[in-house]
């Protein structure tokens, strides 16, 4: 899970705070203090964690991309300058953009903003956007983030200090808009310490790692998930339910890869085994994570470590209860043909997630039935099991499978868009088909593509044209790259012109 330190570098951050001791230091410098406060933890919990630092003041600059390098964030945070005014929207657009870019639109991220409570002036402030954004419909405001993404809002400022320029609820409203995240304020005095613990708490309250046991009959290894899972919420006869992830993980059995195929997941996680006496250590309370971590830990026996093996050599995955309800599967995982690591990819709640498979309860050893449904050479397979209702087959579902897919869709549109006006109605139909399909898959890049080939088929038309094919490609054009942000239920509709088909 990626982590973006959003560092204010405006002038109001160089305002002093007198230490305990009489030194004078800046905002920026506490918050320094802070920010390798948050690595510091980082490192001892979440190792793996990508990090990248990023600073904002009118325009944003981003620092160090992200890295597992933390000494480079540190070595930055040394070298930087001071700049103008406050300006918090142009800063949340471009961590947009950033994250889009490196891990698209389904991976979590963790977006820190560290600022000390001052809004801006003029047309860049934060009131300005705040009431362009409750006066309209702006599409255009960064938040809520087009990806999972827990905004936490670092205030190096006192509770009076903000109370008097009333600008607390202005950052609360952020959070509000983004509907995950917190704001945290520093405990007066300005000092060192407090800043410290103010980034020691949101580190704690964000990235505490997840232990947990693994039953496996009378087998039991003790692992620690990575990242952290969230809780998500089910609706279930009209009542949200709040489910989180179980410290005690029950596998129920195994199946082959080729049966469960490439199952839609919610999340996945890196699974590490953890000796026995960090695990109820650390539970308990008695040392920290850093303790924790240079135990001894390569002598000692795992079950975790034997379940990696046997899966990844047998070609198989562990179905895993992971709560009431709520199901998921260990796995090898390799990244290259060196190195592999053990995997956990949680599924939809519920006991029907994989249709294919049909109700987990209701799955049980092959070797209990009179007749092996594998064969006697594992040449057959009882799965997909076949649906209990008949399927309508009236729909026209899109499936990109293979780049051929994808090309011909692609192609189907370019076909109908060089038949306009003739075939302005189907040509809106596969436009929007193929929208939505993209937004479904989360491929932003697909519709900004296609709005540029759109473009380039304007300049390409012939001179005998018809005038309203070039309005209706103009159009469909601006018309796509500004609707990515509208929704998946969103239709694109033609444009009206004076035009007709026979003229």
């Amino acid at each position: 899970m990626p982590t973006v330190i959003l560092l204010d570098v405006s002038l109001s951050m160089t305002r002093t705070a007198t230490d305990v001791a009489g030194e004078t230091l800046s905002r920026r410098q506490l918050a320094h203090h802070g920010i390798l406060s948050l690595i510091d933890y980082i490192s001892k919990n979440q190792r793996l964690e990508f990090v990248s630092l990023v600073v904002f003041s009118s325009l944003y600059e981003i620092v160090v991309p992200f890295t597992r390098n933390y000494e480079e964030i540190e070595t930055a945070l040394g070298k930087l300058e001071d700049h103008d005014k406050t300006c918090v929207e142009p800063a949340l657009s471009g961590v947009r953009e950033m994250v889009l870019d490196e891990w698209g639109a389904n991976a979590t991220c963790q977006v820190v903003m560290i600022t000390d409570g001052n809004v801006g002036v003029g047309q860049g402030s934060l009131k300005y956007s705040l009431h362009n954004y409750s006066k309209s419909d702006n599409r255009s405001f960064p938040l809520p983030f087009n990806f999972p993404a827990k905004l936490n809002i670092v205030l190096i400022s006192s509770i009076p200090e903000l109370q008097q320029k009333n600008t607390l609820s202005m950052f609360q409203k952020l959070i509000d808009i983004n509907k995950t995240g917190e704001v945290y304020v520093t405990d007066t005095p300005l000092i060192t310490a407090n800043v410290q613990q103010t980034f020691t708490k949101m580190a704690t309250d964000s990235y505490a790692p997840h232990y947990a046991k693994l039953h496996c009959g009378n087998m039991l290894s003790y692992v620690k998930l990575h990242p952290a899972p969230s809780s998500v919420e089910v609706e279930i006869d009209h009542t949200t339910i709040k489910k989180t992830v179980s410290d005690s993980l029950h596998i129920c059995g195994f199946l082959d890869s080729t049966d469960v195929s490439s199952p839609p997941s919610t999340a996945r996680h890196l699974v590490l085994p953890v000796p026995n006496r960090e695990f109820n250590k650390v539970v308990s309370g008695a040392v920290d994570s850093e303790d924790a971590n240079n135990s001894e830990d390569g002598k000692t026996p795992s079950f975790c470590v034997l379940l990696h093996g046997s899966l990844k050599v047998e070609n198989m995955v562990a179905l895993v209860q992971v709560s009431e309800d709520w199901y998921g599967m260990l796995y090898s995982w390799a990244d290259n043909k060196k190195r592999s690591t053990l995997m956990m990819s949680l599924f939809e709640p519920g006991d029907n997630s994989l249709p294919w498979l049909g109700k987990f309860r209701k799955l049980g050893l092959a070797r209990s039935l009179e007749n092996d449904p594998y064969g006697e050479d594992d040449s057959k397979t009882p799965f997909p099991l076949n649906p209990t209702t008949k399927k309508s087959y009236a729909t026209n579902p899109v499936v990109w499978i293979k780049p051929s897919g994808l090309q011909a869709d692609v192609q189907k549109v370019l076909r109908y868009a060089r038949k306009l006006p003739e075939k302005t109605i189907i040509f809106y139909k596969e436009l929007n088909r193929l929208r939505k399909a993209a937004l479904s898959f989360g491929m932003i890049e697909l519709l900004q593509g296609l709005s540029r080939i759109m473009d380039r088929e304007c300049r390409l038309l012939p001179g005998t044209a018809h005038p309203d094919a070039l309005l209706q490609l103009t159009h469909a054009s601006k018309a796509l790259r500004m609707a990515i942000d509208r929704g998946i239920s969103y239709e694109i509709v033609p444009l009206t012109t004076n035009f007709a088909k026979n003229t």
